[in-house]
């Protein structure tokens, strides 16, 4: 999550699929190519596309991203998702429910157009970005897990940290060895 200009803030979550060390490292440099971007206050499918060819630019490598920018003040997010699983979102009085994005190609593909969809938000309401190693097992259909991810974020506002808690000890398999990265965001209300 890094602010951007204004009010705005930037959340990104993504994921490297790489088959060589070498993939690795060039990988490494995603995330500096994503926060020089989003200082450009890009569209967030636009910004996709800026890093598609920038990965696709990268030896064998290709991620999945799901880019977000919050504007409090127009009380919306816009959202593109580059082959990434869908956030969550949690708006009180109502339960918690995945996103209907378009899915989109991962970043590497290349030549693939993306698209971004805005998002109501209103003060309380939460975002939920997550890697497919929270919920991906060997064992269970992803649809299966899904549902237990939503299952898990139903019930009262808790605190972020006791929601990341709860959610990387149910779902996280010790036997999984993928990586797993979660991010919780509230939108604030105002002062």
């Amino acid at each position: 999550m890094t602010p951007l200009g204004g009010a705005k803030t930037e959340m990104v979550v993504g994921e490297g699929m790489v088959g060589a060390l070498t993939g690795a490292a060039h990988m490494g440099r995603l995330p500096a190519a994503t926060n020089t971007l989003a200082s450009l206050d890009l569209d967030p499918a636009r910004l996709l596309e800026h890093l598609d060819r920038i990965t696709e630019s990268l030896d064998s490598s290709i991620a999945t991203c799901v880019y977000a920018v919050h504007d409090p003040e127009l009380r919306q997010c816009r959202i593109a998702n580059a082959g990434h699983l869908p956030p969550a979102r949690l708006r009180e009085g109502h339960p918690p429910e995945f996103l209907d994005l378009p899915t989109g190609a991962p970043l590497g593909v290349g030549g693939v157009a993306f698209s971004t969809t805005t998002v109501d938000l209103e003060p309380g309401d939460r975002l939920v970005f997550y890697t497919d190693g929270l919920v991906e097992t060997r064992q269970h259909p992803l649809d299966e897990r899904l549902a237990a991810l939503l299952s898990l974020l139903e019930g009262p506002d808790r605190p972020l940290e006791e929601v990341c808690d709860l959610l990387l000890r149910t779902l996280h398999q010790p036997d999984n060895s993928d990586d797993v990265a979660l991010l919780i965001a509230r939108v604030r209300k105002p002062d």
